[in-house]
């Protein structure tokens, strides 16, 4: 467990503990917590907490199974899966046959590319495009040969047969019908998964006559290009602890980029921006940054985001590109690094970027045309939660059409939003986790650009706060803590989670992580946060008592509540006296 979270932060020991710096948000004082022993971590500061499954999970931005998986690999720990149907396990053995291959293509090729005299054009093209050796190095960049057979012939050395080999991609049929290498001649790009697996290649050609210019691997059981975002593996970190993703176009615009130290820059390899790269982005960070070209393709693809984007807690921002350039030609010239930081930091909401585009298209010396445009405009800042932005946008629509302002708001009334209108601006980008503390210090770093403040995870109520510290005290003092669980019933508890934890420390106070189902992941990260904050040294003499009454204060809160909704003055009438009493005794547990 240390050894994993270490790989994220620095972490000294304390005791039984060890604490350091969270790599889920920014702070500057530890409060970030890890006990080794129970294999558990906490942050006191943002709420995240779980175990060691939940930590590669998060960090890794992969599900329970394939960070069980990815672990085993690690430490060499076989897994055993049980009642596998025999066809499944025919078609996993095959995927690993092609993961082999794919891995073996991968590691030649890049060994070709330093090594080999006929890739010398090649690194003196990637050294032109300012990339050096360690970038190269790190994404596994290689170099495919000219000759029409040599990964077959080494694939078949290895022990593979051409039909595996033509399952990956690597090889295809001529039009003669023998096999021939998919790449030669081109400077290959090794596309990985978020685990970082060869999947399959990108590659570039050398000679103006070769084409396509890029070529990539041919759909198969492995590679889906609308399902990848090219450097996943190497930006998941960082989209991580900065809460955003810069997303380009191009293999080289994501290398020039993260060698410039923008490590959470990921491709989506042409213009075309897909529901399941922005479902893997959404799982991952709260805000996307578009860098496209600044083309129409470039344009087109960026509103096109919003449409696959709709529905997703996401904000989309979009960088203003200057024409003529691309990512990787900024970021590697000289200041280049500082120079596209500072576009980012310019960068605009996605209704903001719309506007421009409308508005820049208008020809401000005719009336129709002008009418045009603001018919354009008004859906658009219809789409947007009435505010200071919508009002902003308004006033420079307003000013750039030349009419008045009212007249545009009196158009925003008339105006049907769009069927996969952006996300109002003014609606937090952020989801709630299983923390176990709320505050505003619960925030990701680096979400928004610009002097925005990043948006925060939604805060615990002061009933699921006071839920939350009732049963922590329970675990760090179970023989005081049992007699009050066994008073805590359905108006105490908030959510069906809090009663399932209830339930379950009931059965199990003594050893809570011990017997808890694995795959009952939010259970498993809940009971595993409380644990790791139960420590009895810190709970007063009266203190479970204090909260278990303030506890059923609020439950008799809510039902006065229930009561006046429902007009029922003579039950709201006796619940007040009832809570006059609690009050008082709540008072006298403090004192």
């Amino acid at each position: 467990m240390v050894e994993i979270v270490s790989a994220r932060t620095d972490l000294r020991r304390q005791g039984a503990r060890y604490t350091g710096l969270c790599p889920f948000h920014e702070e500057r004082s530890p409060s970030f917590s890890v006990h080794a022993e129970e294999k558990l971590y906490h942050c006191f500061g943002c709420g995240v907490g779980g175990d060691l499954f939940d930590f590669v999970s998060e960090t890794e931005g992969i599900d329970f199974p394939a960070a069980v998986e990815l672990l085993a690999e690690r430490y060499g720990v076989e897994v055993t899966r049980e009642q596998e149907d025999p066809r499944a396990e025919a078609r996993r053995k095959a995927r690993n046959r092609m993961s082999e291959l794919l891995e073996r293509a991968a590691g030649f090729y890049s060994t070709f590319l330093k090594d080999a005299p006929e890739a010398g054009k090649a690194r003196k093209y990637l050294a032109s495009r300012g990339l050096g050796d360690e970038i190269l190095s790190s994404f596994g960049i290689g170099y495919a040969p000219s000759a029409w057979d040599t990964l077959i012939l080494r694939g078949q050395r290895a022990g593979f047969k051409v039909g595996e080999l033509a399952a990956t991609g690597l090889v295809q049929k001529g039009r003669s019908g023998g096999m021939y290498d998919r790449f030669r001649e081109r400077i290959t790009f090794p596309i990985r998964d978020a685990r970082g697996r060869t999947v399959g290649f990108g590659a570039r050609a050398m000679r103006p006559e070769q084409k396509p210019k890029y070529l990539n691997s041919a759909e198969n059981e492995l590679f889906h290009k609308s399902e990848i975002l090219y450097g996943i593996d190497q930006a998941r970190p960082s989209m991580a602890k900065a809460g955003r993703a810069l997303v380009v176009e191009g293999y080289t615009d994501v290398l020039a980029l993260h060698q410039a130290g923008l490590t959470e820059t990921v491709g989506i390899m042409g213009t075309a921006i897909t529901e399941q790269q922005i479902a893997q982005l959404s799982a991952t960070v709260d805000t996307v940054i578009l860098a496209l070209d600044a083309d129409a393709a470039g344009r087109k693809a960026m509103l096109r985001a919003q449409e696959v984007a709709a529905g997703r807690k996401l904000a989309i921002r979009v960088v203003a590109m200057p024409a003529g350039e691309d990512p990787a030609e900024i970021a590697t010239a000289e200041n280049g690094g500082e120079r596209f930081r500072e576009l980012v930091a310019g960068a605009v909401d996605l209704p903001d970027f719309q506007i421009g585009l409308i508005l820049d298209s208008v020809d401000s010396t005719s009336p129709q045309d002008r009418d045009r445009g603001l018919g354009e405009a008004a859906p658009v800042l219809a789409a947007i939660a009435p505010g200071a932005t919508r009002e902003d946008l308004t006033r420079k629509v307003a000013e750039r059409l030349g009419i008045d302002p009212t007249v545009v708001i009196a158009r925003l009334g008339q105006a049907p939003a769009p069927e996969s209108a952006p996300r109002p601006t003014g609606v937090p980008a952020s989801v709630a986790g299983d923390g176990l503390s709320g505050g505003s210090a619960g925030t990701r770093a680096g979400v928004s650009v610009a002097d925005d403040a990043p948006p925060p995870r939604a805060l615990l109520t002061r009933r699921e706060r006071l839920e939350r510290s009732m049963l922590v005290m329970c675990i760090a003092r179970p023989t005081e803590g049992r007699i009050y669980l066994s008073q805590l019933d359905e108006e105490h508890l908030s959510s069906p989670l809090i009663a399932r934890t209830v339930a379950w420390l009931s059965e199990h106070l003594e050893d809570p992580m011990n017997g808890l189902d694995p795959e009952d992941r939010e259970l498993h990260r809940l009971v595993g946060a409380m644990v790791v904050r139960a420590d009895p040294d810190q709970i007063g003499e009266g203190s479970i008592r204090r909260n278990f009454k303030e506890l059923e204060l609020a439950a008799l809160e809510d039902r006065i509540t229930t009561a006046a909704a429902e007009g029922d003055s003579e039950l709201r009438a006796r619940l007040s006296r009832e809570r006059s009493t609690l009050v008082e005794e709540v008072r006298r547990a403090e004192g």
